[in-house]
């Protein structure tokens, strides 16, 4: 019997490590490693909060939730504290635990209006690898009050390997960050020491025929490569400074009064709260920044354009609107250009919004609102 039970947890191990090992996305990874454990070990429920270094949490994986605990799209679970929270947050879950009941839960009984299903309590794991910590894994099924040693243990290999997972897919977004930032430093360097040369050397070119043609129509047509030549290597230039923005070191706002200069447009800025970005949020903000500014100098027709940047403890307001031509959009229609978005997938990404507004003779506005947290 012990046996039959040693080779049942190794077998729960061996699929759900197969289960993170090949995983990539971490919703969907979370998700199906959590419906794995619970139909292997006979659990009925289960969920995984994901917490950062400022102790904030995330609902990252919820299954068979209680009605009480999923309505109003998980609402209960998505705010406020909980017991297993506090002892996570003040460094005292370092193992497998026992929960002697459930905040949350508690206070659904208490209410008298809902049920949850007979879950009255919850084993809490820490998800970790090494020193660092991700997060919570809490499962219970009803009328269990208790878990025993052994149940105990497999949850905690279950939860390391979760973390183990967890840091794996971070080290890999980081390694991919590098390499795409190292793949744009090379290009940048490639055109600025072959196409961006050709070009200046085309202008020179162009001037010394202008200077020294007799025929005014040879003259005209040498001025003309010449202007074609400096506007298509400005054009390089800004496409050399987008791969590689000069700047950025000095902050977000500093960047993007630069690149405006850069392409012949005035910025007024206007910022509001103490501006500390992560590196992440802060280049996702300049990428939709630059694209901004280039559609205001294409498409505008105007030199001026206006940004507010306003943070607070919660959310980083990012506006850009020029008072330009303008064009039609219905908001309920999908957004018209690639470069538009864009910049609504890069919002999306950091779990934030993208709004649009523009209307024939009245400017574009575009308006992105990012959580801190």
């Amino acid at each position: 019997m012990m046996k039959e039970k040693r080779d049942h947890e190794l077998q729960t191990l061996k699929e759900i490590a197969e289960l993170l090992n090949t995983g990539t996305d971490v919703d969907s990874l979370l998700i199906n490693v959590l419906e794995r454990l619970l139909h292997i070990t006979e659990l009925e429920t289960g969920w995984i909060f994901l917490i950062d270094e400022d102790g904030n949490h995330e609902l990252a994986a919820a299954v068979n939730l209680p009605r009480a605990l999923a309505r109003n799209n998980t609402a209960r679970m998505c705010s406020g504290d909980c017991w297993c929270l506090n002892k996570y947050r003040n460094g005292h879950l370092s193992e497998a635990t026992n929960i002697m009941g459930c905040k949350r839960i508690e206070k659904i009984l208490a209410e008298k209006v809902e049920h949850t299903n007979g879950l009255t309590h919850h084993a809490s794991v820490p998800l970790r690898a090494g020193n660092e910590r991700f997060g919570i894994l809490n499962v219970g099924t009803p009328e269990k009050t208790t878990f025993n040693d052994g149940e105990l243990a497999l949850l905690e290999s279950v939860a390391f390997q979760i973390g183990t997972a967890l840091k794996r897919i971070h080290l890999t977004r980081l390694e991919q960050e590098a390499a795409l930032s190292a793949e744009r430093n090379r290009l940048a360097r490639d055109l600025h020491d072959s196409v961006n040369q050709l070009l200046f050397s085309l202008s020179l070119t162009a001037r010394g025929g202008a200077e020294i043609a007799e025929n005014t129509e040879t003259k005209e047509t040498f001025t003309y490569i010449q202007d074609l030549a400096q506007e298509a290597l400005q054009e390089m230039r800004a496409l050399i400074w987008q791969l590689k923005p000069h700047g950025l070191e000095n902050g977000l706002i500093s960047a993007l009064t630069t690149y405006s200069e850069m392409i012949g447009i005035r910025i007024h800025a206007t910022v509001r709260g103490l501006i500390c970005l992560s590196e992440q949020m802060e280049a996702v903000l300049w990428r939709i920044g630059q694209e901004a500014l280039a559609n205001s100098k294409k498409h505008s027709g105007e030199s001026d354009v206006y940004l507010v940047c306003e943070v607070d403890s919660e959310r980083i307001f990012f506006q850009i609107r020029d008072e330009g031509t303008g064009f039609h959009y219905d908001q309920e229609a999908s957004i018209p250009s690639l470069g538009l978005k864009s910049m609504k997938e890069r919002a999306e990404q950091m779990h934030g919004s993208f709004q649009l507004k523009s209307s024939p003779g009245n400017g574009t506005e575009i308006i992105i609102t990012l959580p801190l947290s």
